[in-house]
């Protein structure tokens, strides 16, 4: 490890990038008014229970997504929240949250995605703070609103169904990982055990490789050093030499991925949020099923 120093902030991160932050420089920054902690969890009153003090949360059901249609945050809406919050240009912004940190890292890509700078991952996250036993506020923070102002959107950072039957169907060279359990990959499964079945098909895009999210951290969630996460996705082939897309099931344990590889390995990756949901019910489109099954493990 090492620390790196950006202006009055230093950041204890992996050699060799800054984007994530321990528990130990997060602790001791808790009352740095240049820094906006955010957290996004997916299970419902986990922030109410005790949050990392002086943290606001954002919710990934309703406040990084659209809540009608499938589609994440509008532009607008994006922009508000993080006014709401109290971040403006120039605020440095340290995700995390519960579930080893898949949602905050979709909430990393949505910032991302909207061009917002000086964005970190704690790294760990709540679990890795929790068993730590570093401090927990029930107060929900508050705010003066901030000024920030969305001034664009990447459209290179998310890959659309079309993109990804192209790579399936030999049109695109580029890599696919898949990043979901070996039998969900396999087909044996459509959704991890009490999970919703979201698809009416199992199995695999065609051509994509299979590296589980969980190869790319430590026992205590935190991410593995930058040269063994070449070398784990090397030994399947990604090297960074091509362009990558990285897919799940809803495409928040996919995001994960596109934090490891795009953040920290710096390759170019887009994220396919429609993942295995949209992928699975398209009409038409190619899949490699290695279990057999063909309608819901039938």
């Amino acid at each position: 490890m090492v620390v790196a120093v950006t202006g009055l902030l230093a950041f204890q991160v992996h050699a060799g990038n800054e984007v994530l932050v321990s528990t130990d420089w997060l602790e001791q920054n808790l009352n740095n008014d240049k820094i906006r902690i955010v957290e996004v969890s997916v299970t419902p009153g986990v922030y109410e229970r005790g949050h990392i003090p002086g943290a606001v949360n954002f919710r990934w059901h309703s406040d990084l997504v659209d809540p009608v249609k499938r589609d994440i945050a509008s532009q607008e809406n994006f922009q508000q929240l993080l006014r709401d919050a109290g971040i403006s240009d120039g605020t440095t912004v340290v995700l995390y949250g519960d579930n080893n940190n898949w949602f905050a890292a979709w909430g990393a890509w949505i910032f991302d995605v909207y061009q917002v700078e000086g964005v970190k991952l704690l790294d760990g996250g709540r679990n890795k703070w929790e068993a730590e036993g570093r401090p927990l506020d029930t107060r929900a923070a508050r705010y003066n609103g901030g000024n920030i102002t969305l001034t664009g959107y990447n459209p290179r950072l998310r890959a659309r169904l079309q993109d990804v039957v192209a790579v399936a169907e030999g049109r695109e060279d580029q890599a696919l990982i898949d990043i979901r359990s070996p039998d969900e990959y396999q087909g044996k499964v459509i959704a991890p055990a009490g999970v919703q079945e979201l698809a009416v098909r199992a199995g695999h895009v065609p051509g994509a490789v299979n590296v589980p999210w969980s190869s790319a951290v430590a026992a205590d969630g935190s991410f593995k050093p930058a040269d063994e996460l070449r070398a784990l996705y090397q030994s399947v082939g990604v090297d960074g030499s091509k362009p990558v897309i990285v897919y799940c099931r809803i495409g928040e344990r996919s995001s994960h991925t596109w934090f490891a590889l795009s953040k920290i390995l710096g390759y170019e990756v887009r994220n396919y949020d429609g993942s295995w949901t949209e992928y699975g019910n398209s009409v038409g489109v190619p899949v490699t099923n290695p279990a057999g099954t063909v309608w819901g493990g039938l």
